[in-house]
This record gives structure tokens, sequence and C-alpha cells, in this order.
């Protein structure tokens, strides 16, 4: 029975969100149950790409990477697939007309993790990061906005934004793991190796300026996806402050973390916020 294929499906893709990510599994709860699905489906399918890039060090990642490709390709003209989380994401892109230059940016920037370690100017810095992060936003906004093309274009610029600032949050706090492990450096104009508070500084700034424009698009997010995506801001903003008050060093050596009981104290005051309307 199909039915029962793709709620399987659906339920590898909640398992994925919930195994991989606390913080995005604990915002995506927040979500209405009518798109709570859909936003699964999304994690799960730009999880497991960014997965064979950036841990299956022991495999052959270019024939791996490109063999999820193929089946990505097949997924979405055939409308199903026997990988379940490539189905079920193939069910969320044609259900809201998902743009397909989004997934092939998307693969890009993933495809550029296999070889490109240093982003030396602002521009490739800036094409990366739109294709690991603004797309992913962008996809989400088309299901927050139930696929309508007059929404998403009035949301548009802002979910890029809110994308960006929840990337360049992740970049700062695992610069240990992608610069000893993975040996990549993101952030441009910034030497690694003796990150001070000047540049540290430069950093965050850029980031709060994307969450600055981010914020004004959740204001005019429908009801379902509001406080939703407004926990997951409130969390990593909450982030970005521990990472702005600590010293450089403690950034190189060690991954930042905010403690499950602070989370649930960012949900509880995000809730209170959003019940007073103040969102």
């Amino acid at each position: 029975m199909k039915a029962l294929f793709d709620k399987v499906s659906y339920d590898c893709s909640r398992l994925v969100t919930q195994s991989y990510s606390t913080s995005f599994s604990l915002a995506t709860k927040m979500l209405a149950t009518s798109i709570r699905s859909d936003i699964y489906n999304i994690y799960g399918f730009v999880r497991f790409a960014d997965e064979i890039v950036d841990t299956f060090h022991d495999y052959d990642k270019k024939t791996l990477f490109e063999q999820f490709e193929l089946s990505l390709d097949d997924a979405l003209k055939d409308r199903i697939s026997l990988n379940p989380i490539l189905n079920s994401f193939q069910h969320t892109y044609h259900k809201y007309k998902i743009p397909h230059h989004l997934v092939e940016a998307f693969m890009k920037s993933m495809r550029m993790d296999l070889t490109k370690k240093i982003y030396r100017t602002p521009e490739e810095f800036k094409e990366y990061i739109y294709g690991s992060a603004d797309v992913v936003g962008l996809m989400c906004l088309r299901v927050f906005v139930n696929g309508n093309d007059e929404r998403y274009e009035e949301l548009k610029t802002s979910a890029m934004a809110l994308g960006s600032a929840f990337q360049k949050v992740n970049f700062l706090r695992d610069l240990k793991a992608d610069y000893e492990n993975l040996e990549r450096s993101y952030f441009p104009d910034t030497d690694l190796k003796a990150l001070d508070e000047i540049s540290k500084k430069r950093i965050v700034d850029e980031i709060k300026a994307d969450f600055a424009l981010g914020y004004e698009g959740i204001a005019k997010l429908p009801v379902e996806a509001k406080f939703g995506v407004y926990t997951a801001y409130k969390y990593y903003n909450k982030l970005l402050q521990k990472l702005q008050n600590i010293p450089p060093v403690e950034i190189k050596n060690a991954r930042v973390r905010v403690p499950n009981y602070q989370k649930f104290g960012v949900l509880a005051r995000s809730y209170v916020k959003y019940k007073l309307q103040l969102v």
C-alpha cells in the first residue's frame, strides 16, 4: 500500500530530524501539525546530503554524493523513491511547488564541500551561503505560505536572511570542527589560527544584521508557522549571545552549546511573547 510506504517515509524524516538536531526538532514541534511533517521532510533531505560530504570520511564521498544526486533526480521525476528520505522530500517538493533551482543551488553548495576548503572572497562565501542555507529557508517558506506565490515573494528576502543567520551562527560555533577536522575556513578575510575580538565582532555584527532582517519576516508569517520560526530565531540568538560573550580562544577550542534547560527557557519565553502577540 503506497500510503503506508509514504507514512514510513515521513516517519524516517521525522526520526532523522529528532536524532540529528534537538534544537531544530524542538522548533519544528512548535509548528502547526498541518505543516510539521513537510518541514521534517525538507530537513531529512538536506541533512543526508550534508552528512555525505561532512562525515563519511572512510568512504568515497564523491561517488556516494553522485549516487544520492541521481536518486534525487529520479525521485523528483518519478514522484517516488525507495529511499524513504527522498520519497518524503519529493512529496513536499511537488505539494508546494518548490522551485527546482533551489534544489540545484543546495546541491551545488554541498558539492563544493567535497573539494573546496577556503572561501577567500565575500562573493565566494555569499554563493556558498545562498546554496547551503538561504535556499533551505526558501524551501521552508514555500511550506509556510502554502505555496502562495505572492506571499512567498513578499517574505523571500527575510527568509533568506534568517537562513544565512542560522548558518553563520553554526559556522562560528563549529570553527574548531570545521577547521581541524574538515580543514575548512568559511569566513573570508579571517585568519582562524589567530581569531581575535575584532574579527569575531565583524562576524557577529554581520549575523545580527541578518537576524534583524529575518525578524521582519517572522512577524508576517502565517499563524501555522510563526511560533515555530520565532522559537528557532530566539534559540539561535541565544547561541549567538553566548558566542559573543566568550573569548575567541574558547570558540576555537570547544563547541559552544545551549544547555537543555536554557533551550526550554527560550521556548517558554517565546511562547509568552507569542501568546501576548508581541511577535
